[in-house]
């Protein structure tokens, strides 16, 4: 009978089991880490396909193939999972957009920080789905609102340092960098659905309406960073 393991330890076992033939086999148990990133990879997928409230508990459990009593030694029960899956997506969004920003001038740093939601949204599509749906257990922090609010306080610091030097007034850069989060993020979650154009073209129209705005717009933009290769 083969060995399922109901509880974890630090240790790595092997038990002997039946394997084809009645021949005695071997399977490695897992260390309670390896356990606990088992059952994190489960729940984000479970909850980016059906949200918090339609996840159990019983269908980690069952995934995972552990007893229930397995998720609330690690977690506490689905709350607590669901906190720890949020947090980590939340830190991988925001070193993402961090990591982008290297540019010195103010468009493309734009373009950066475009380019890296967007590349978000293709290579952690779970993750990002996770973060769009809304539970009633986060509050005012650990949601998407939260991520897109320190990611404008990054933009504001920006714009803000741009309009000083051209005579704006610099209090209406937290403003602009709240309107340009916004738009990038829900032109985010339309082209999660859709996939096209490619991510360049939406973040060169994107950037471009942020730049030149509707009066001065390019008939067709693109990235800095294309035009210089």
């Amino acid at each position: 009978m083969a060995d399922v393991s109901s509880s974890d330890s630090g240790v790595n076992r092997q038990r002997p089991v039946a394997g084809s033939g009645g021949k005695p086999s071997s399977r490695v148990r897992m260390s309670a880490a390896q356990r606990r990133e088992q059952l994190i990879s489960i729940g984000r997928q479970l909850f980016a396909e059906r949200g918090f409230d339609a996840t159990s508990v019983e269908e980690v459990a069952a995934r995972a193939k552990v007893s229930k009593p397995v998720v609330y030694e690690h977690f506490g029960g689905k709350e607590g999972l669901y906190a720890v899956v949020v947090d980590r997506e939340v830190r991988a969004l925001l070193d993402r957009i961090t990591t982008a920003l290297t540019a010195g001038h103010p468009r493309e740093l734009l373009e950066q920080a475009a380019m890296a939601l967007l590349s978000y949204i293709e290579e952690e599509t779970s993750g990002f789905r996770v973060l769009v749906r809304e539970s009633p257990l986060m509050a005012a922090t650990g949601n998407f609102s939260s991520v897109l609010n320190d990611v404008a306080h990054q933009v504001e610091h920006i714009l803000g340092a741009e309009y000083k030097s051209r005579g704006y007034d610099p209090k209406l850069a937290e403003l602009y960098a709240q309107a340009l989060v916004g738009m990038v993020a829900l032109t985010g979650r339309w082209w999660l659905e859709v996939r096209k154009p490619r991510k360049e073209t939406v973040a060169a129209h994107l950037v471009n309406l942020a730049w030149n705005g509707l009066s001065h717009l390019e008939a067709k933009p693109t990235l800095i960073s294309s035009r210089n290769r």
